[in-house]
């Protein structure tokens, strides 16, 4: 599956198995739904296991240019959800897809049945300076280029060459005015107080060589939501689910086994 049009509008998606409390997976700012890969190809054994393109991004067409970019794509993934018929589901959202996922939380808490914020944050300290860094960088470098420069920042080290492959292809695809948008709905955002009205069970991740958002931010979500398990991916960076995919399906599937009972 690639697409679906929605009542939002087209937006790109992989589905695997269906039946069970769906999965819906979202993907960060310089990256898109293949990310998930390892993860639908896990989840959809038991359960229908979704992963999508943010809009503009892949397979997803853009939305308005008006409003906040964040809204905007939390209602693309619950018109997405609308359109395979699912009424609630895991949201499990990395850094960018955390950030949506609380703005899922604000517009219609009943449809997340729990959270997963892997990488993420309520607001980033250093994120203004963050997002200039990067549009500077993807203006003056190009996708490509940016991609080269940033993904040794975003991998534990030394990464594995077939991941760091991987990273600098998906992102050097992107869109350039999708990654600009993109980067204003995460690096921007301040969502302390969606994160404080969080009544669903939650999980938060992180990687212990993060350098993007380091450990220190999922510590503090952590005295936001008191109710969260806090755990540590040994040896990952920003992006866990792609460096240590086995202990990152594990622990979240000890987390969706302890949710469902």
């Amino acid at each position: 599956m690639k697409a679906i049009d929605t009542d939002w509008g087209r937006v790109g998606c992989s589905v695997e198995g269906e039946g069970g409390t769906a999965l819906l997976f979202l993907h960060g700012v310089g990256s898109d739904r293949s990310a998930w890969d390892g993860q639908l190809a896990r989840f959809g054994q038991e359960r229908m296991a979704i992963a999508i393109d943010m809009p503009g991004y892949g397979d997803s067409e853009f939305g308005p240019e008006e409003g906040s970019a964040r809204t905007e794509f939390a209602h693309a993934a619950m018109s997405l959800l609308d359109a395979l018929g699912v009424e609630r589901a895991h949201v499990c959202g990395l850094s960018l897809g955390g950030i949506i996922a609380f703005e899922m939380v604000r517009l219609a808490p009943e449809r997340v049945a729990s959270l997963v914020l892997a990488d993420t944050f309520a607001r980033h300290p250093e994120g203004q300076a963050i997002h200039d860094r990067s549009l500077a960088a993807a203006a003056s470098l190009g996708m490509a280029g940016l991609a080269d420069s940033r993904v040794d920042a975003l991998l534990a080290q030394p990464a594995d060459p077939v991941v760091r492959a991987s990273v600098v292809a998906t992102m050097a695809k992107i869109d350039p005015a999708a990654y600009a948008r993109a980067a204003e709905a995460v690096w921007l955002a301040d969502q302390h107080r969606v994160a404080a009205s969080v009544a669903c069970p939650t999980l938060i991740l992180y990687g212990s060589e993060d350098r993007i958002t380091p450990p220190e931010l999922s510590e503090e979500l952590k005295t936001i939501i008191p109710q969260a398990g806090l755990v540590e991916i040994a040896g990952a960076g920003h992006l866990p689910n792609l460096e240590r995919p086995d202990v990152f399906n594990r622990v979240l599937a000890a987390f969706l086994a302890e949710v469902e009972g």
